[in-house]
């Protein structure tokens, strides 16, 4: 009996790290831009935050190609509100050369960002689909 309680608690505390993963943190497909270019954005935890870096570029047939913003940051202090939306962060806009409050909600394996000026009021948005 001791054995099989030392076991579970072993357990759960190999399943603790597993379950404290924000179901957003992961690889994601940002949405072509003008010139069919996009990207892959690493979501992850960041100090309580959720952070995404550009991690590959690709052009508009699909090829990874070399960019200036490979490994640039472009989500940084954005926070879960709950029911898979999230708010408070900022985004930058690698093709505008911009920062915008942002806020994100997911959908299953789709992630609609916005980033946003004038309090909210004008919102530049684009669903991105989960890689991995």
């Amino acid at each position: 009996m001791k054995h099989l309680a030392t076991l579970t608690v072993a357990a759960l505390c190999l399943a603790v790290p597993a379950l404290a993963a924000d179901p957003v943190e992961g690889l994601w497909k940002t949405r072509p831009d003008d010139n069919g270019n996009f990207g892959h954005v690493r979501i992850y935890d960041c100090s309580g935050a959720l952070c995404g870096t550009i991690e590959k570029a690709f052009d508009a047939a699909g090829t990874e190609v070399a960019s200036p913003n490979i490994g640039k940051r472009m989500i940084w202090d954005m926070k879960a509100t709950g029911n898979g939306a999230y708010s408070g962060g900022k985004i930058w806009a690698p093709d505008r050369d911009k920062t915008y409050n942002s806020k994100m909600s997911l959908s299953g394996s789709t992630l609609s960002v916005a980033g946003c000026v004038a309090g909210g009021l004008i919102c530049r948005d684009q669903a991105w689909t989960r890689v991995e």
